[in-house]
């Protein structure tokens, strides 16, 4: 289903930046949810990493990104990669909600059901960013979960769609139907794995708004 209009201001401030890689512009912040392969001269407030794989804790993006101010949400298993990081870390580990730099963020579950690459037991995080009044979901390296059925007042989801390592976009679209965000957003294509035809299929089978965002 094609988001409309209408859903634009849901997306204001939300820029994707290729894979699973996104900036959010919010009160003055800048926000990095695993920076992978990205550009510019840019600095970061707070930066989330969702797990330590190399194209979501990416050292050679993060590091560039900080300084001494900046603080990175990470999981336990990024911490050897990160040892040159100047700024403040902060451990994370799923069904736990942080305050950091005045942004409440919740982590939730991200793991495979079928297939080996994210277990369970790893503790693999996706993200709830509180931004105002807009809560956004950032589903991490994930399969359909049934966690996913907990998620509430989810106004903008960031969904894996192509498959391999994550949901396909027929997997997605049923994932996005366990708690009906009020618009999604296909990524985890176009880089490492997944074409902008997973995208598309995805926007077409989605039964809440949907909208392919270009990468910046």
């Amino acid at each position: 289903m094609n988001a409309g209009p209408e859903h634009d201001a849901l997306l204001e401030g939300i820029h994707w930046l290729g894979h699973d890689s996104f900036r959010f512009d919010f009160n003055g912040k800048t926000i990095y949810l695993d920076p992978f392969n990205i550009s510019g001269n840019d600095r970061a407030d707070l930066i989330l990493i969702t797990h330590e794989h190399y194209d979501h804790c990416s050292v050679k993006d993060i590091l560039p990104l900080s300084d001494e101010n900046t603080v990175i949400l990470i999981t336990p298993d990024c911490q050897s990669k990160l040892r040159d990081f100047k700024g403040k870390v902060v451990l994370v580990e799923p069904g736990k909600s942080y305050n950091v730099e005045g942004v409440v963020v919740e982590t939730v579950p991200a793991y495979n059901i079928d297939k080996p690459f994210h277990p369970r037991e790893n503790g693999w995080v996706g993200y709830i960013l509180n931004l105002g009044d807009r809560r956004v979901y950032h589903a991490g390296d994930t399969d359909k979960i049934p966690e996913m059925a907990s998620l509430k007042n989810i106004d903008v989801a960031l969904i894996p769609v192509s498959g391999t390592y994550v949901m396909t976009a027929e997997e997605a679209a049923q994932a996005v139907s366990m708690f009906m965000p009020k618009i999604a957003v296909p990524m985890h294509y176009g880089s490492i794995v997944g074409k902008e035809s997973d995208a598309e299929r995805f926007v077409r089978l989605s039964p809440v708004p949907s909208k392919v965002l270009e990468k910046e």
